[in-house]
Parts: structure tokens; C-alpha cells; sequence
């Protein structure tokens, strides 16, 4: 039964009205690459992030002797050679060139002849950013996924000794740098590590730090007190016990013998130990010793908090800063430090410099917020205030006063998107490149050289491509859909570079946590080993500058919800001690909540609370997950594993010819299908001029405004993709779905296709389902469907497969593309065309020549009287072999396309005619651009006529107009546009707007106008940009159409998943009571124990909007309930249980019991049959065991293993075994002989011996054992 409901409004079940909009799903990959090239900025405004710092951290550059500077003044980039689509077509990477404006200068008196030079210096060509949030890298759409890793800052842990004492530990981990380490062990002694390498007392690192003394270290705890010596005076203290050593200090003088200078070194001897309680005795060796003050610990401190400072002194064998930064000099480098400043410069090198050290703005963040510290943010280093904040809470921790982290709380956990990860990889690359400027500069000397002779622009480049192509997070996209492009461009991976490992990663980084909550999906992550380290981010979730995911609330003030003002987004630390009510909470008109008792979140606890203790309040019940979950109606009657499932399958599902938007959807179809940028929408109010398969143009109805800024006209022109590949070898495919003439609105799609209906998601078709058992034939999940299905092509999905071969320049000459190949058939070459590709249109099969192409064989040389009769003969076919490509296994189709690309060959002709042809070109090109000028100058002064300047300059701040000047026609026509400023032409605000924008357009139009020069100059003196070493690139794309077939993967939104096991003729199906067939029979006993109910209340509610012809959408958490069904069933004369009494579509007969009848929405997954099935006879084979490889790709045969060996020796088929073991697998010479056996008919052969014992034998050979055969 067709199941088509036309374009409309879907009937909404949401109680809860839309508090913000949806934010712009791509906006995670967008907004981070546009802000980290800040190209739309200029050079002075620019923030110093992204590109722009990466310059600033490697540049000014200048040479060992400080004669040369290499300065940094601004970068750009130039429009990229080609377009998107030629990208994917030729597998180029889609890049623009990236070009710094650098200035060499020369601070040396001698080199008076060394001019200051200013020049554009070209880095290398970057990969670019598509609209669509992808890369493009060798011809292949790739993602670069965000990275969820530890932020930076300071981390409290605690762990359990053997026997069960507790031990804490603080962990500094900066941006860049070394780790610092604290930690407690079972003695009650505070050490620090540095790099994980060896311990020290932390009091060893407070005195390297500048705390040198006892009395400096425990005054930082408030410990001491001062004690003057004196007889009378150290009376008054017997009793009370030292907190710091007494020492006598002396300097001896002796001479070295190296250099007989006389050096002074500062001895210490040990009077008295701290902790020893003072006596008689004590007083009189310390006034011996001419000690002039001693420190006693204070009366009223209780030791017992600080007993760790105490301890840790005891073990500490240092007594002052020299000793001490000697002693950890030891530590990290194993060997004596040579000097006492190298070993302080250690210290402060890897801690205190900001060359090798930065914590970052969010570590700097981080540990002013744990410790309660306001350093500036500016400060990137630690700080002697940090390590001592520090050293103080875990004293804290140890004493049971403080808390220790949550290592998977999102606040100790960002994001580092891909503008980051750019970001990190162009460091490397700038690092690099500033290397070589500095060796070369050391080897410039006398000569004048330009900033371009000191850059090497592969540096860069290698750097970025071997980031695109082998990074773990740059990720061949997912494309099988439009929801699982958008999916993969907003996944969170715990993995990579820099983060966990799936070995390492244990139970409770994978778990949920509460701070997940609106942040990262609870429901969408992969069931294999990656289950919990992929996630999705949540629909309103968005990414702050800090890298912390931030989801939005309602204020709540006094029990009142905060209604006219805006959402506040917090990050999971700011939400912390927040009580937060759900999104369904009651609430009047004014905000007032409805009952005495209101739902509430409390970080990990759910307490019901008074309305005046709630701070914030959800803006939408599916805040919590993700696009995919939000796309599953009822999925609050799912359990969580299958919603996962369903998830998950969405993304599986292949777009089809004729698909169906959901009768029954959740309302988010819409968003997602025009945010993945597939379809094409109108930018603006218009009529359609024109529309047909391949294009669509709308004339806009432009303001006069928008007249006056636009460069393009008001018609505008759309191509449509045509069966375009995609990376999963599903097609994109685009039909108009306007008419000409027809009136447009802003925001409207123009055109579907590629798993879109009418402007919403279509992943799959609508069925009438009953869910009963049918001759056994739907047990375990499996699915009976009727043929109708099948007929009427619902899930018929088409497939597009690339092939490509190479001409190369081989030592032995020139391959070449040709349609005669020696010793094959002309029936085998009939459809080649002279080039020696396919025609299109024509049916191809297994084992079809593709593309023919002959290589030279590289024989010996001819004798003279072989040339003869060759010349005579014209026998070519002993010098070529035949290269073609053939059609691999189960490949059936229709060619719908083929591309040669190829160099351009020049002679003496061509090249005459070359110059003409680029001459005029140059020519054209130069009119074009004087002519978008001319615009550009009239619509300026259509603006600003009559105005006076207040001043225009370029962005090097050289005046092109002066300020006071009358804008006149001929000085707007003599400013150089490329690098004006664009801010505050005139007094008038509205006009400045209109100025800036029409500047933006103008090099906009400009740029196209350039590339595209480029483009068609390339192409004329180059021809097709190919590798190097190709001469020639043929690509064939082959077509084919699949039905839906018995061994095809189904799937609903529910995570109910089963495979195709009987296609039904229709009237063998069961009917309804009125005659119509249902299209497919599920288990009933696939839901009871799966508690996915959700697909129940779908199948129900489709059947109602199938009778009455409408669409519902149904929010999650906010969706359709029983009483509103039932409403619905009542209007569309349907049973109110959904079930109803079917009839056996063989006998006639009513079945006994009611069935559960109604629409379910069904898709078909990219697991399918025809790319399963598999059968071989003779094949390949290994070459060293010579078995038969194994896999369908290799063509291999089926293992036949140990256990099945134990089957038939059970069976006692002892001949059938031998066959198997031997000439079915690896007996070379039984095989051979077998094979001919069965050609002319005889007896077969003895087996033999199997080449794998060979093997064996040779192994042992090897070993040098002797083996024999007797």
C-alpha cells in the first residue's frame, strides 16, 4: 500500500515550548577553523590565537650573532587553485597557499649595504575547510574528529598502600612542559617528582625555590618561632623542642689547584637535630658555637596537622639552596652538576621560563580556581605561590579536610577541536621551519639574500599533509548518510595522540558521569572496544574558548524562571552546587513553577526540592543526548542498550531511490537534513527562473541595499549533484522539487535526494507491519517481507563503485590507454572506446575489460631480420603486454561515467599555439578584473557621494585618501583595493556597514575571478595535475541498482535489527479485514525482552497518521502520550489497542488471535548480501604455504579448521578429509594432475605430499635438525 503523505506541517506533541533555537550542528568544525585563521579579520584586529600566535611564538628569528632579524608582519592565503568538485574528481587535496608578509632586517654597522626588505613569502599550501565542516585529502572527504583529553592544571588523586594507609598525590600537568609531581608515602613524608623521574623531599624543592632554611620553610606554615640566643634567654625555653637543625657555619679558603685562584666554600656542621627537646647540655654547645638564633616550633600548633612538614625535613639531607638544587640536579640528570648556577638554572628552565614552560589559559584557569588564587592570567608559568598553594592542600588532603578530583568530572576533561590540533601541528612545522632560517642565516654572511632564500616551503607542508593523512583523528569520513556526515563531524574521541589508549582505558572513563548531562550523549558510543571513549556531543551542547562544553539553562531566581531572559551556558564546574530542575517542570505564564515540590538535579543526587532553593531550569527535554538519539520518537520507552543499538543503525542506514520521511519523527528531521549542508536552500525571497535535473536558478528579490553590496546579480544558479560516489560507495543523487515559476521563501530546499524527503531526513520508508509469527521463517529476529516491497523498488538503493588505472612512463617506454590489446577477442574490447575506456551505458560483469592498456615488454633486442618481417607484417603484438583493467569479482552494473586525465604533450605547433591561447586568456582575465572594479568604484560612490573622508588607509596605515578630502569618482578609481581598511570611511555609521560589506563581496568576486584564471592557465600550460611519474589517470564509475534480497540487514529506530529471511508473494501475506496485505511480519517476542516498547507506540501512532494523511512529530521526553494516541486512534476509526484480526494469506482463514497491526519505519543498513556472499573454485594462493588465501576480498577459499578436521575423522570419511587436506588446499602436484584428471575424465590420482609439511620440514632444516623421510 503506498504510504506517501505529501509535504506538511508535522502535528506536534511537545507540551514544553522551544526556549532557544537549535544552534548550527557544524558550528563545532566551523567556528574553530574559522577562528583559528581569523581570515575574515584583519591583520590588526586579529586575537592572538590560532595561526596568528603560532607565527608569534616562532618569529622574530634572528641568527647566533644577533646581525640578522627575521620579523612577522601578517599572513594571508590565496583562493585555492581548484573547486571542491575538481578536488574529488582528480583525488587532490582541496588547499589554499598560505603566503606571510615577512621583513629582513640588519642590526650589524658593517653591512651598511643591507637593505631592510619587506616581501610575501610563499609557506606551502594548507588544506582548507570545506562549507560542509570536511577536508579534502587526496581526491577522499576526511574529518578531523575533537579530542576529549585531561585539561591542564593541577590534579589531588589518592591511592591505598599495601597495608591499607592512604596516600595522596597532587599532579601539575602544564600545556607544555615537564609534569611536577607531590606525593605522600606510608612514613608520612611529602615528596616531590619532576618528569616521573626520581623522588626528593618536597622541603628540597621549597629550598631550590628559594625557601633556603628550616626557618623560612616552616614560616611558610606559621610553625616557627625566633628564639635570640642567650644564656638567660634559652633558660625560659628548656623543655620545648627545636623545630630546626642548629648549625655552625664557617667558610673555608683553599686553594685550586687548576687555576690557583683561592675559593671560598661555605661549610655547615650539625650542633643540635631539630625535634630534640632543648636541655642544659644543648644550651651551652649552642653558645659555644656562636649561634645567634634558633627556632623553636610554636607552643599552640597543633604538630599533628603539620607533622608531614616535620617529617619530611627529618629525611630532607640538604640544609640550604645551594645544597639543595645540587641535590636534584643529581636526580633528574644522574651526574654532578658542574657549577652551582647550571644547577639552579635547572630548576628554573623547566619550570619558571615560559621557552619551556606554559600552563595555557586554562591551566592558569584551573589553578587559580582549585587553589583560590588570583595570579594574573597573563602568568603562564608556576609560581613559587602555586607550588606552595599546593603543598598546603594536600597537607589539607592528608588531614582529611579537603577533597580529592574526579579525573572524569568534565571540568578536569576539554576538548581540543580541530583548530587546536592545527594549531599544535603548525607549531611543529613553524618550530622547524625557524630551525633552518637560523642555519642559514649562520651561513649568509657577506651576501644579500631575501627573506625567500632563508624558507624552505615543504617544511610546513609535510608537516600538515602527514597530519591530514596519518593522524589517528583526521578520519576518513563517514558518509553513508547525511545524519552520519553530521554525526562524525561532532563525535568527542578520548583517543589519539595525547589520550587514552583502549588497552589502558579502564571501566570508569568509559562510564557515564553526571557532568555528562547536556553535554555528551549518555546513549550514542560504538558497542566494541570504544565503547565510552567515542561520544557524540549533545544537541545544545556548544565548546567555550577554554575547550570546556558548556549546555545552556533558564535562570531560576526565587523560585521564578527567569522568562524573558537569555539562557546561561555553564560548564560543568560552574554547575556544580547547582540545583537544577528538568525541562518538564510545570511553570505558569509569569515562571512560577506549579507544585510545592519541584524535580531537581544536585550534581550526582536527584532530590525533590522547594521551587526557591532551584538556580536553573533545562531548556529542552533532549538536551541530554544526542542528534541520533533525538531522532528516535518514543525513545523514552527504550531501554538504553537499544536505544543505543538504534542510534547507532540510523547512521548504517543507505540512502535510497525512493525513500519516505517518517510519519511518525520527533520534529529534529528538518534541522538535520538542512544543516548537513547536502540539499540546496533558498538564500532569500525569489521566483524559480528555471529548473531542471542538473540546475535550479532563482531570480531573488534583492532590497535595494543588498543590490548595491552584491557582486553577482540577482539570478542565481544551482547545480545539482548528479550519482555522485560517496566514501561508502552509496550515491548522492539530487532532484529538483520546485517548478518554474514557482515562489520561494527564504530557508526553503529546492531540491532532495541522498536520504532526504521534502527538506527532512528520509532514511528509510514507512511499512504497514504486523508484528506475528509466519511459518517460522521470522524466528531469531529474522524478517518476512512482502514482494510488493521489492517490486515497487521502496528499498532499492543504488551504488556507485570508482575504478581508476595509471599510465605510466615505465624504464621500458610509454604504457598507453588503447582499445586494441593483443590476444584478446574483439567481442571482450566492443564496448572500448579508442582511448581504450568503456562506453557509457554499457552493462558491465565479472571479468570485463574496464579500461584497456597495453605496457612495454622489454624483450631482447629483434634481429635484423625480425624487424623486416615485423615492418612487413606489422606484428606489434610481441613487444606490449596486456595491462587492462578487468572487472573484480561479483561487480555487476552499467557504466555512468568515465574521466581521462592527462598531461599536455607540447611540440613546436602546440606550443605556438599555447602562447596565443594563455596571451588572450591573460588578456581576458586582466578586462574582467578592471571591470569588477568599475563596479566596485560606482557602487562606492553611490554610497559615500557627497561625503567627506575621515580618512582612508591601507592596512600598512599609508593614507590613500585624506581625511577633509571630497570623495570624487577618480580618487576612489586610484586606490588599490587588495589591502584597504575598510573601518570608518565617513561619520555615518549605516553607510560605513554598507561600505565594509561591499568591500567583502568585492574580493570575494575578485578571488573567484583570480582562481579561476589560474585554473584555466593551468590547465592550458600544464593540463591535468597528476602525480608525479603518471602520465595519464582514466576513471571508470560503475553503477548498480540492489533490490532489497533474503540476507539484507533491516532495521527500525529502536534497535530492533534482523535480517531479511523470506521475500512473500503478496497475497501469501497476512490481510487487514478490508483485504490490504501487510508489507512486513516482525517477532512479537523480539520486544518483550528487549524493552524497546517505543517501536509499539510508533507502530501505533503511524497507523492513525497513515488513516488520517498527517505526520506527527513526537519529542523524546516530550512525546505523544496514551490518552493523545488513543484521541488519535478514536479520529481515524481505529481499534484503541492497535490490534486487530488478520487473515492467513494462504488459506483465507482468520488467525485465532488479535494481531498488533500498524506503520513502522523501517531502513535498510549498509550490511548487505551482495557485498557478503562469496563462492570460489580455483583462486590464488599463498606463497609460501601455498594454501588458499582467505577472504572474499583476496578470493579466498573457507577455513576448513581443527574442529571441523574432528567432524569428519567422527564421521570416519577418511577419503573426503585427505581430499580437503591435500588436493583441495596445498598438494601443487595432486592438484595439477586432479584438475586434468577431471578434464579428460580419469580416475583421480593418489594425493601427495601437502606443501605446508614441506614447510615444516624446511623449518627444522633451519633449526639445523636433520630430518628425513624413511
Amino acid at each position: 500500500m503506498a504510504t506517501t503523505i505529501n509535504n506538511q506541517e508535522r502535528i506536534s506533541f511537545a507540551s514544553i515550548g522551544q526556549v532557544i533555537d537549535y544552534p548550527d550542528f557544524l558550528d563545532v568544525q566551523l567556528q574553530s577553523f574559522r577562528e583559528f585563521f581569523q581570515l575574515e579579520t584583519s591583520s590588526e584586529n586579529r586575537k592572538n590565537e590560532g595561526l596568528f600566535k603560532v607565527f608569534y611564538e616562532n618569529f622574530p628569528i634572528s641568527d647566533t650573532r644577533n646581525i640578522f632579524e627575521l620579523e612577522f608582519l601578517d599572513y594571508f592565503v590565496d583562493p585555492p587553485r581548484y573547486t571542491i568538485a575538481e578536488c574529488i574528481e582528480r583525488g587532490l587535496t582541496y588547499s589554499v597557499p598560505l603566503k606571510a608578509k615577512l621583513r629582513l632586517s640588519c642590526n650589524d654597522k658593517d653591512h651598511e649595504d643591507f637593505q631592510t626588505i619587506v616581501q610575501d613569502v610563499y609557506l606551502g599550501t594548507i588544506p582548507y575547510m570545506t562549507p560542509k565542516g570536511t577536508f579534502i585529502i587526496n581526491g577522499a572527504e576526511r574529518v578531523v574528529v575533537s579530542q576529549l583529553h585531561r585539561s591542564p592544571g593541577v590534579f589531588f588523586g589518592q591511592s591505598y598502600h599495601t597495608n591499607g594507609t592512604k596516600l595522596y598525590s597532587a599532579r601539575v600537568i602544564p600545556f607544555k612542559g615537564s609534569w611536577m609531581e607531590f606525593a605522600t608515602d606510608v612514613n608520612n613524608v611529602m615528596y616531590a617528582y619532576i618528569d616521573r623521574k626520581k623522588k626528593f623531599p618536597v622541603t628540597t624543592l621549597l629550598r631550590a625555590i628559594g625557601f633556603e632554611t628550616d626557618k623560612d620553610i616552616l614560616n611558610i606554615f606559621d610553625l616557627a618561632e625566633e628564639i635570640k640566643v642567650s644564656k638567660s634567654g634559652l633558660k625560659k625555653v628548656v623543655g620545648r623542642k627545636l623545630a630546626a637543625r642548629v648549625l655552625r657555619t664557617w667558610v673555608e679558603d683553599f686553594v685550586d689547584e687548576d687555576t690557583g685562584e683561592v675559593v671560598s666554600i661555605e661549610r655547615n656542621e650539625v650542633i643540635v637535630e631539630r625535634d630534640v627537646v632543648l636541655n642544659d647540655d644543648h644550651i651551652d654547645l649552642i653558645i659555644d658555637a656562636g649561634v645567634k638564633i634558633i627556632i623553636l616550633s610554636k607552643e599552640d600548633t597543633t604538630t599533628n596537622d603539620f607533622a608531614i612538614i616535620y617529617n619530611t625535613l627529618q629525611k630532607d639531607t640538604s640544609n640550604n639552596g645551594k645544597e639543595a638544587v645540587e641535590h636534584i640536579y643529581r636526580q633528574l640528570r644522574n651526574t654532578d652538576p658542574p657549577d652551582e648556577e647550571t644547577a639552579r638554572g635547572i630548576i628554573e628552565r623547566l619550570f619558571f621560563s615560559d621557552k619551556r614552560y606554559d600552563l595555557g589559559d586554562v591551566g592558569r584557569y584551573r589553578i587559580n580556581r582549585k587553589l583560590e588564587m588570583n595570579i594574573p592570567m597573563e602568568v603562564k608559568v608556576l609560581t613559587k605561590e602555586d607550588i606552595i598553594a599546593i603543598i598546603k592542600y594536600l597537607i589539607e588532603l592528608s588531614n582529611s579536610r579537603a577533597d580529592v578530583d574526579d579525573i572524569d568530572h568534565l571540568s578536569n576533561r576539554r576538548v581540543r577541536t580541530v583548530g587546536e590540533q592545527l594549531y599544535a601541528q603548525f607549531g611543529v612545522g613553524l618550530a622547524r621551519m625557524a630551525r633552518t632560517i637560523r642555519e642559514r642565516m649562520n651561513i649568509r654572511d657577506n651576501e644579500v639574500f631575501t627573506p625567500t632564500d632563508l624558507i624552505n616551503a615543504r617544511t610546513l607542508s609535510s608537516v600538515i599533509n602527514s597530519f591530514f593523512g596519518t593522524n589517528q583523528l583526521s578520519q576518513f569520513m563517514d558518509q553513508t548518510n547525511p545524519l552520519a556526515e553530521i554525526t562524525h563531524k561532532r563525535r568527542m574521541s578520548a583517543l589519539g595522540p595525547g589520550g587514552l589508549s583502549r588497552e589502558r582505558a579502564g571501566f570508569e572513563v568509559r562510564d557515564v558521569h553526571y557532568t555528562h548531562y547536556g553535554r555528551l550523549c549518555t546513549i550514542e558510543t560504538p558497542e566494541g572496544p570504544n565503547i565510552g571513549l567515542i561520544s557524540s556531543l549533545c544537541v545544545h551542547a556548544k565548546i567555550n574558548g577554554m575547550g570546556f562544553i558548556e549546555t545552556p539553562y533558564r535562570k531560576v531566581v526565587e523560585g521564578r524562571v527567569a522568562v524573558d531572559e537569555p539562557v546561561e551556558y555553564l560548564s560543568a564546574e560552574e554547575e556544580d552546587r547547582k540545583t537544577i530542575a528538568q525541562a518538564n517542570s510545570t511553570i505558569d505564564e509569569n515562571g512560577n513553577f506549579d507544585t510545592e515540590k519541584v524535580k531537581a538535579r544536585y550534581e550526582g543526587d536527584f532530590p525533590m526540592v522547594d521551587p526557591h532553593i532551584v538556580d536553573y531550569m533545562d531548556v529542552a527535554p533532549n538536551q541530554i543526548v544526542s542528534i541520533a538519539a533525538s531522532l528516535i520518537p518514543f525513545l523514552e520507552h527504550d531501554d538504553a542498550n537499544r536505544a543505543l543499538m538504534g542510534s547507532n543503525m540510523q547512521r548504517q542506514a543507505v540512502p535510497l531511490l525512493r525513500p519516505d520521511a517518517p510519519i511518525v519523527g520527533t520534529g529534529l528531521e528538518k534541522k538535520v537534513a538542512v544543516d548537513s549542508r547536502t540539499l540546496v536552500i533558498a538564500e532569500g525571497d525569489g521566483v524559480v527562473e528555471y529548473s531542471d535535473a542538473l540546475e535550479i536558478r532563482v531570480k531573488y528579490e534583492y532590497t535595494e541595499d543588498e543590490k548595491l553590496v552584491s557582486f553577482a546579480g540577482n539570478v542565481k544558479t544551482y547545480p545539482l549533484i548528479k550519482f555522485l560516489r560517496t566514501n561508502q560507495n552509496t550515491s548522492i543523487n539530487l532532484k529538483p522539487i520546485v517548478k518554474k515559476g514557482q515562489r520561494v521563501t527564504k530557508g526553503e530546499p529546492l531540491c532532495e535526494g541522498y536520504a532526504t524527503r521534502d527538506g527532512e531526513l528520509a532514511l528509510g520508508k514507512n511499512l504497514l507491519v504486523a508484528f506475528m509469527p509466519w511459518q517460522g521463517y521470522n524466528f531469531e529476529d529474522a524478517i518476512v517481507i512482502s514482494e510488493k516491497v521489492v517490486r515497487d523498488d521502496w528499498f532499492t538503493s543504488l551504488h556507485v563503485t570508482e575504478y581508476e588505472l595509471e599510465v605510466r612512463d615505465t624504464k621500458r617506454g610509454e604504457e598507453e590507454l588503447t582499445n586494441d590489446i593483443p590476444n584478446v577477442s574483439e567481442e571482450a574490447t566492443r564496448n572500448l572506446d579508442e582511448n581504450g575506456l568503456i562506453r557509457i551505458g554499457a552493462e558491465v560483469g565479472e571479468g570485463d575489460i574496464l579500461i584497456g592498456k597495453i605496457t612495454p615488454k622489454g624483450e631482447t633486442e629483434p634481429s635484423p631480420e625480425e624487424k623486416l618481417l615485423r615492418a612487413i607484417f606489422g606484428d606489434k603484438a610481441g613487444d606490449v603486454k596486456d595491462a587492462s583493467l578487468k572487472a573484480p569479482p561479483s561487480t555487476n552494473g552499467i557504466v555512468i561515467g568515465k574521466k581521462l586525465f592527462s598531461r599536455v604533450k607540447k611540440d613546436k605547433v602546440t606550443k605556438g599555439d599555447e602562447k596565443t591561447k594563455v596571451t588572450k586568456l591573460e588578456t581576458d582575465h586582466e578586462k574582467a578584473v578592471a571591470a569588477i572594479k568599475n563596479t566596485l568604484v560606482e557602487k562606492l560612490f553611490t554610497v559615500v557621494n557627497g561625503k567627506t573622508s575621515q580618512g582612508v588607509n591601507n592596512v600598512y596605515n599609508e593614507e590613500l585618501i585624506p581625511k577633509g578630502a571630497k570623495f570624487t569618482q577618480k580618487n576612489l578609481s586610484e586606490i588599490d583595493y587588495t589591502n584597504v581598511n575598510a573601518d570608518n570611511w565617513t561619520t555615518d555609521k549605516a553607510k560605513n556597514e554598507l561600505i565594509k560589506d561591499i568591500l567583502v563581496n568585492y574580493k570575494i568576486a575578485v578571488n573567484e575571478e583570480i582562481s579561476d584564471f589560474r585554473r584555466k592557465h593551468f590547465a592550458l600550460t600544464v593540463g591535468d595535475e597528476l602525480p608525479t611519474g603518471i602520465l595519464k589517470l582514466a576513471k571508470i564509475s560503475i553503477a548498480n541498482k540492489r533490490k532489497l534480497k533474503v540476507g539484507d540487514k533491516m532495521a527500525g529506530r529502536h534497535g530492533n535489527k534482523g535480517i531479511v529471511a523470506r521475500i512473500v508473494r503478496e497475497e501469501d501475506m497476512p490481510f487487514l479485514a478490508d483485504g490490504t496485505p501487510v508489507d512486513i511480519v516482525l517477532n512479537p517476542l523480539g520486544v518483550p525482552s528487549r524493552m524497546n516498547l517505543g517501536q509499539i507506540y510508533e507502530t501505533v501512532l503511524g497507523w492513525a497518521g497513515l488513516k488520517l494523511g498527517v505526520k506527527f512529530a513526537t519529542p523524546i521526553f516530550d512525546g505523544a502520550s496514551q490518552e493523545q494516541i488513543d484521541d488519535y486512534l478514536k479520529n481515524a476509526n481505529l481499534p484503541l489497542n492497535g490490534q486487530t484480526y488478520l487473515f492467513d494469506g494462504l488459506s483465507g482463514e482468520r488467525f485465532h488471535q488479535p494481531t498488533t497491526v500498524g506503520v513502522i519505519y523501517m531502513m535498510k543498513l549498509g550490511h548487505m548480501v551482495d557485498d557478503k556472499m562469496h563462492a570460489r573454485s580455483i583462486g590464488p594462493y599463498s606463497l609460501i604455504t601455498q594454501q588458499p588465501l582467505g577472504g572474499k576480498a583476496q578470493f579466498g577459499g573457507q577455513r576448513f579448521g581443527e574442529m571441523e578436521v574432528w567432524a569428519l575423522e567422527a564421521f570416519g570419511a577418511s577419503n573426503i578429509l585427505q581430499e580437503i587436506l591435500t588436493i583441495k588446499s596445498d598438494d601443487i602436484v595432486g592438484r595439477a594432475k586432479t584438475y586434468e584428471a577431471i578434464v579428460k575424465g580419469d580416475n583421480l590420482p593418489q594425493p601427495g605430499i601437502p606443501e605446508s609439511f614441506n614447510v615444516l620440514m624446511h623449518e627444522l632444516r633451519g633449526l639445523g635438525l636433520d630430518i628425513n623421510l624413511e
